[in-house]
């Protein structure tokens, strides 16, 4: 026992001694500029935007953004906090694009309800329920008084 310790002390020194130390996986999660999920690249300055992970289009210096053991079998692949599960188990979207206002999920479930944990509209965006199915309880303001009702009420016409 005390040889085997003494064996495995010389092993790990001389390691250290090559440069062969074991490497710790390294954390990939940031925040952007917007304060939404990120990817981090190797230069550890650049976040890389979740949605834009995986999209064939390398955003990192070294293209660690779109390697095949990150991108081979989406959503599997990716790191947990890159993926907003839908309520539905078959779809899921980017993390990014939880509480972006958009029905990403098809079913409203990335900005309504426990799983996403939106916060209400923000200034940008009108409360009201949508016509269209691109929404899900708020609309981006630059649509109110154009002519167009976008909100079940009209209000997006006459209050907003």
């Amino acid at each position: 026992s005390a040889a085997a310790l003494l064996v495995l002390a010389a092993a790990v020194g001389l390691a250290v001694a090559l440069g062969l130390r074991p490497r710790a996986p390294v954390n990939r999660f940031c925040a952007t500029s917007n304060n939404q999920t990120g990817f981090l690249c190797d230069d550890r300055a650049t976040c890389v935007p979740a949605s834009q992970v995986c999209d064939r289009v390398s955003n990192c210096r070294n293209r660690e953004d779109e390697q095949e053991e990150l991108c081979g079998d989406l959503p599997r692949s990716l790191p947990g906090y890159l993926v907003f599960r839908c309520s539905n188990p078959a779809y899921w979207v980017y993390a990014d694009q939880r509480c972006n206002g958009m029905n990403n999920c098809g079913d409203c479930s990335d900005e309504m309800g426990s799983l996403a944990s939106c916060p209400p509209c923000g200034s940008e965006w009108w409360s009201c329920s949508p016509v269209l199915y691109e929404y899900c309880s708020c609309i981006p303001r630059r649509l109110c008084r154009d002519g167009v009702q976008h909100c079940l009420s009209w209000s997006d016409e006459y209050i907003c």
